[in-house]
């Protein structure tokens, strides 16, 4: 890829080190090999650059705990947990892995439309579900940990999915069911189903979910909305499948303020350790507003020293009032390194959560498109080769709308009707929510004569899927 950049975009006989050579960008792009799967899940496998991981396990990885104590507790539980009947294997195909990852009870719940207020979410239901309550900070540390864990566990609850794993070898490729574990928070309910908040990376491509609640039930779940690059999910359970004793015992979440956080007070996670059950670690604050960079985004994150270990992943970090502050999410992992775990602020979280909850399905008549066809530019590329990350347009369709909207080949698209976006499934994900005709913003970076980017902001109206154009784009990259 040395000639990444080799030749003048506006003069193709002229060399210039300071303009893209679209057809050899395009040329290169398709030529990366896929990622690895230590890549795809932030798996350490010793040649990743990335030191932050989601904090999920791969089943058959080497356990890596920041608590002795956890780890002997999952040993001992071995054996149990073996004995387990197995939670709902109508999981079809998951693509490329099946890792432990985590669901963590949400903190403190507070009465169902109180707390649907609070986090914002305006759903209305017959039937109330109890919820956590805000606990007093007069008592000790120890008695004020035990008081948090003991009113939010029963907003905690467990996700399992089972996930179809693609091996290739000498002799040919073969696949395996993997199962695996994480946590989620409970977040609010109507008159037919609860929903769960979580990571995206924990249910992203299960093809069947469980949710385990604090009563030891199982109960068969469903993804109903993701957003990849905020790394948010909600799964739902069916009502009509849960039993009365567990409407009962289980509880919503209530949300607290992370703007109001400071560095230094209390903070509590919550979550399924290991795949195991919950646990509950404690610590502190230790910054906010963290710029994570991970293998496929950079995220604005809560550090706090409370350990999340593996099967944290969509656990509740909460404050010392039991009010729910982050979702659980990476973790910091090197031999040098301790207690840096990070999570979700929840005034980050909330607002893409109820988008999640109340987005409605576009009937197939009605869904919309954009004519591009493009690539992912990763944080690594945007920096080797000094331009924006983002999504890399390779060609824009004849009379579509990117077209008509003023999108360009060697644009880089970066905001998506407000959102950001950072690879094609992003944007595909985003498109698929919006129904033809719609008018969106789009913000691309666009390279000038000079060879540096300037942000153009443009107004395109969705065309209709059903009418779009069959064109072929050969290896110019993903169409949308």
């Amino acid at each position: 890829m040395s000639d990444f950049f080799e030749k003048n975009l506006n003069n193709p006989e002229e060399s210039s080190d300071d303009h893209v050579d679209h057809d050899v960008i395009n040329e290169n792009v398709n030529e990366m090999p896929e990622s690895s799967f230590a890549e795809q899940m932030n798996v350490d496998d010793g040649e990743s650059d990335s030191t932050y991981h989601y904090s999920f396990r791969n089943s058959d990885e080497e356990l890596e705990v920041e608590n002795d104590a956890v780890y002997e507790k999952y040993q001992k539980r071995q054996e149990k947990k073996k004995a387990r009947k197995n939670i709902s294997r109508k999981l079809a195909k998951v693509a490329a892995y099946g890792l432990v990852f985590g669901l963590v009870a949400g903190a403190a719940f507070t009465g169902v439309n109180y707390g649907l207020e609070r986090m914002g979410l305006n759903i209305k239901s017959t039937t109330q579900l109890a919820s956590t309550q805000t606990v007093s900070t007069k008592s000790s540390n120890a008695t004020n940990v035990s008081e948090v864990a003991q009113n939010a566990l029963p907003a905690v609850v467990s996700i399992t999915g089972t996930f179809q794993v693609e091996s290739y070898g000498y002799f040919g490729n073969s696949s395996s069911e993997s199962e695996g574990s994480g946590s989620g928070i409970i977040v609010a309910k109507d008159d037919n189903y609860i929903y769960i908040a979580t990571n995206n990376h924990v249910v992203e491509d299960a093809t069947s979910l469980a949710v385990g609640f604090c009563d030891d039930t199982t109960v068969e779940a469903e993804i109903k909305g993701t957003d990849s690059d905020a790394d948010l999910a909600v799964v739902t359970v069916d009502l009509s499948k849960v039993e009365q004793s567990t409407l009962d015992a289980i509880k919503i979440i209530m949300e607290g303020d992370s703007d109001e956080l400071v560095v230094g007070e209390q903070a509590i996670a919550i979550g399924n350790a290991l795949g195991y059950g919950q646990s509950v670690t404690a610590g502190y604050i230790s910054a906010v507003n963290r710029e994570v960079e991970l293998t496929d985004k950079t995220m604005t994150l809560i550090q706090t020293d409370a350990a999340i270990n593996p099967g944290n992943s969509g656990g509740a970090l909460l404050n010392s009032n039991g009010e729910l502050i982050g979702i659980n999410t990476v973790k910091y992992a090197s031999e040098d390194v301790e207690g840096m775990g990070y999570a979700i602020p929840i005034n980050t979280a909330k607002t893409i959560i109820d988008d999640l909850i109340n987005e409605k399905t576009i009937p197939e008549s009605q869904q919309a498109y954009l004519g591009i066809s493009g690539r992912e530019i990763s944080s690594d590329m945007a920096q080797a080769y000094n331009m924006p990350s983002g999504i890399y347009v390779s060609e824009v369709m004849e009379n579509s709308p990117a077209q008509d909207g003023g999108i360009r080949a060697g644009d880089i698209i970066t905001e998506f009707d407000g959102n950001s976006v950072t690879s094609m499934e992003s944007l595909q994900n985003r498109i698929s929510k919006k129904s033809a005709g719609t008018s969106v913003t789009i913000k691309v970076q666009r390279q000038s004569q000079m060879g540096g980017y300037s942000e153009q902001t443009l107004k395109v109206t969705l065309g209709n899927k059903s009418q779009m154009q069959t064109q072929s784009y050969g290896s110019q990259g993903d169409t949308q």
